[in-house]
């Protein structure tokens, strides 16, 4: 019997490595799992995936709540090779070739709609990682795109405001100016409101002229103020969805500003669509080394037993902008540095990184671990938080401005461009570890990473050759998400000669030495996955709930005390309560102990 005429046989074995597969926007968990399978090239005949089956296949990986477990609780062969399998099915741009177009090739079509298409965003990194989806063959055959926006615009004037920002890969300059000129040609722009349905209407017409009579799948990307989202959704759903295919929306944080207005927010898109067409972005969870924490850890046997307590002594999350607001403080002053920041990316980071063993790689297990840490951990107290603000500096002869300076910003405005803070995960594996977060604007370098600072050598015979600061001795294992991304674990070793002379060197992974092929913006995986409906990388509403449940207090208590800011020059390591914050715990910040000792 034909596999594509049989009904317990979904595909021909010509389609097993398809990057994309149909789904609508209805789909079971069982049809997403099966997607998952197609994308990691692991042939499927049914479409009837019983889950508890799929289960079963890791009910023994070990869940690690101490690392003394682990020797008397060792994965079995198989079930280890499997996951490994799992985190190691890579998918490589190459490998989008064979993957354009959904289920059946000739019938099918996407059109994306960029609302909010003459915003910065739009310019600067959403088309520009469409552009790059299509220089790598990992856009269908039959794809449209649309600008939609309230300026007035032609289409010939959108595709000159899109070339501007388009470029090609580094290392594949071939036929780039043919290509562009092939993708503008998909380009094409509608001018109306947002909160206008007659105006979505006649954004359908011209997307069903375009469609030609196939399935069409929908995708609308809100690159627009969050005020407008309801409104937006509201009227994609009733005048622009698809009859035929899928609807989805992407929307940008940030995602409210508390719990109320974040489940308020929720509430109002449900109205108009379902848990399963919403697609949350946090573009960190984009990040190349941001999807490799998962593999580092669970493909790697010698990391899994020191993830814990007994291993590990803190977990530090950076992030550092060497800007400050410069034109955006309208935008900053009504969020702050903690939400726009610390609440979404490095709260999402922690997440990854604490998260325990999930039953497999489907996008529903991973983010049940990850909901499961964030109600886990405590609410942050105000005695565990540090808030500062940038003020004015000369520098050089170069004169910074404050915060404060900035035209669109209060003068009076107490909203804090720095944040420390500790926090607790109170669980089995993390029980007393700080996790130590910290983020700031206008600081002395731009950085992101992941810190993981591991205990002390109890009895360590050579303590004598590191005298009294024993921190230099600590193993380290750094995460740099970027710039300049890299992997290093901190080790002690003897110096070359006849002495006994310890040094403290890096087993250093730099990408950029290692891999030849330039890294894809974040931007471009989480549009890619959600065409594929892939949700493993963007965030679930009960997800969202439990971050804000974590953050609310203290933002409210921070407002209502009307908490002063400490002030840090411009150009500085932030305010030195943050050293104070740290040094409560016993702990040092890695980034600048690491300068300090020059090993970076």
């Amino acid at each position: 019997m034909s596999t594509l005429h049989s009904p317990n046989y979904t595909a021909s074995t010509s389609s097993y490595n398809c990057c994309f597969a149909s789904s609508s926007s209805s789909s079971s968990s069982s049809s997403s799992l099966f997607v998952h399978y197609r994308r990691i090239g692991v042939p499927s005949v049914s479409t009837t995936y019983d889950q508890k089956k799929v289960s079963l296949q890791y009910r023994n990986v070990v869940r690690m709540q101490d690392g003394a477990v682990a020797a008397s609780a060792p994965l079995k062969t198989k079930e280890l090779k499997r996951l490994k399998d799992e985190l190691l099915s890579v998918k490589y741009p190459a490998e989008c070739k064979d993957s354009t177009g959904f289920g059946s090739k000739e019938e099918s079509t996407v059109s994306i709609t960029v609302v909010g298409a003459s915003g910065d965003l739009a310019k600067k990194k959403i088309f520009p990682a469409l552009f790059a989806l299509f220089y790598e063959d990992c856009l269908p055959k039959h794809f449209t795109i649309f600008g939609y926006a309230r300026s007035k615009m032609t289409d010939a004037e959108l595709r000159n405001m899109v070339s501007k920002t388009l470029t090609c890969r580094i290392d594949k300059r071939e036929n780039c100016n043919e290509k562009m000129e092939q993708f503008l040609k998909r380009c094409f722009y509608h001018s109306g409101q947002y909160d206008s349905e007659e105006n979505f209407a006649e954004l359908h017409k011209k997307l069903m002229e375009h469609e030609g009579g196939r399935v069409s799948n929908r995708l609308f990307y809100l690159s627009i103020p969050p005020n407008v989202f309801i409104d937006a959704v509201r009227c994609a759903s009733l005048s622009a969805s698809s009859a035929s295919g899928w609807t989805r929306v992407i929307v940008e944080k940030p995602f409210g500003r508390d719990s109320e207005s974040s489940a308020a927010l929720t509430r109002g898109l449900k109205q108009y669509m379902a848990e399963d067409q919403i697609f949350r972005i946090d573009h960190y969870l984009g990040k190349e080394l941001v999807e490799n924490l998962s593999v580092l850890r669970f493909s790697n046997l010698i990391f899994e037993p020191l993830w814990s307590r007994q291993y590990i002594r803190n977990v530090q999350l950076i992030f550092s902008e060497d800007f400050g607001t410069e034109g955006r403080g309208g935008y900053f002053d009504n969020y702050g540095i903690i939400r726009d920041i610390m609440q979404n990316h490095l709260l999402q980071i922690l997440a990854l990184f604490a998260m325990e063993t999930p039953v497999s790689l489907d996008a529903e297990d991973i983010r049940n671990e990850k909901v499961k840490v964030l109600r886990s951990m405590r609410p942050l107290q105000l005695g565990d938080v540090v808030i500062g603000q940038y003020k004015s500096h000369t520098k050089g002869g170069i004169t910074y401005p404050a915060y404060t300076d900035d035209q669109t910003v209060p003068k009076d405005s107490p909203t804090p461009t720095f944040a420390a803070a500790a926090l607790f995960i109170d669980n089995a594996r993390w029980d007393g570890v700080p996790f130590l977060m910290k983020a700031g604007k206008a600081l002395h370098t731009k950085r992101a990473e992941i810190r993981v600072q591991f205990r002390h050598v109890p009895g360590n015979l050579y303590n004598r050759s590191f005298g009294t600061d024993l921190d230099r001795s600590t193993n380290e294992l750094v995460i740099r998400v970027q710039p300049d991304e890299a992997i290093y674990l901190k080790i002690n070793n003897k110096v070359p000669g006849l002495g006994m002379r310890l040094d403290r060197s890096n087993l250093n992974l730099h990408y950029a030495a290692r891999y030849s092929k330039e890294i894809p913006d974040a931007y471009e995986r989480l549009l890619l996955d959600a065409i594929e409906g892939e949700r493993r990388l963007f965030i679930r509403s009960d997800e969202l709930d439990a971050a804000w449940s974590l953050f609310t207090p203290l933002l409210k208590e921070l407002e209502e005390k009307k908490i002063i800011p400490e002030y840090y020059p411009y150009g500085s390591r932030g305010p030195v309560g943050a050293h104070y914050l740290a040094a409560r715990y016993n702990v040092q910040w890695g980034d600048l102990r690491a300068e300090r000792h020059q090993t970076d």
